[in-house]
């Protein structure tokens, strides 16, 4: 059996690895937005309302994109890989015409996200309403989120044992 390479690489273990590694990514960074976001609702004050149904569509749409994605294009570039083939231009053109508009909406929900999650972590500190002024430094820490965790996690370790 002879397995196809590029560069060296098992293109076999590649349209298999992608998918495992995105998912695996996508859920366990959304899961820490979906604790944060719903879990801290209990703390926000109870005159200020939050829309959390609207968060949940938003974290779930993106989610389901992405593995919708990623499975997909481990797929293509297994088949292409093996069959040694080109992807027709009548695929990818249809292909793009329809992930186009769902990745920019995919990129919406995101971002809606982390102002959300942004949002309720300044909320529950301040205990009042919060403008995007207030809370533009969590917003952008949880954007770069490999740098920014190490910041917001602990706050939201605070937020927790200060009440409890």
């Amino acid at each position: 059996m002879m397995v196809a390479t590029i560069n060296g690489f098992n293109n076999y273990l590649i349209s298999i690895l992608f998918p495992i590694i995105t998912i695996l990514y996508i859920l366990g960074y959304l899961g820490w937005f979906w604790s944060i976001g719903l879990g801290l609702q209990y703390k926000v004050p109870s005159d200020i309302i939050m829309k959390v149904k609207k968060f949940k569509i938003f974290l779930i749409f993106p989610m389901v994109y992405i593995i919708f994605i990623s499975l997909s294009v481990g797929t293509l570039f297994g088949e292409a890989f093996e069959n040694a083939k080109d992807l027709s231009g009548l695929m990818v053109g249809i292909g793009a015409a329809i992930i186009f508009p769902l990745h920019i909406f995919s990129m919406f929900c995101m971002f809606y996200t982390m102002y959300f999650v942004a949002k309720t972590i300044k909320t529950v500190q301040l205990q009042r309403a919060v403008t995007f002024s207030d809370f533009a430094g969590e917003f952008f820490m949880i954007w770069f989120f490999p740098i920014g965790i190490w910041i917001i996690q602990p706050q939201i370790n605070k937020i927790i044992e200060e009440v409890e």
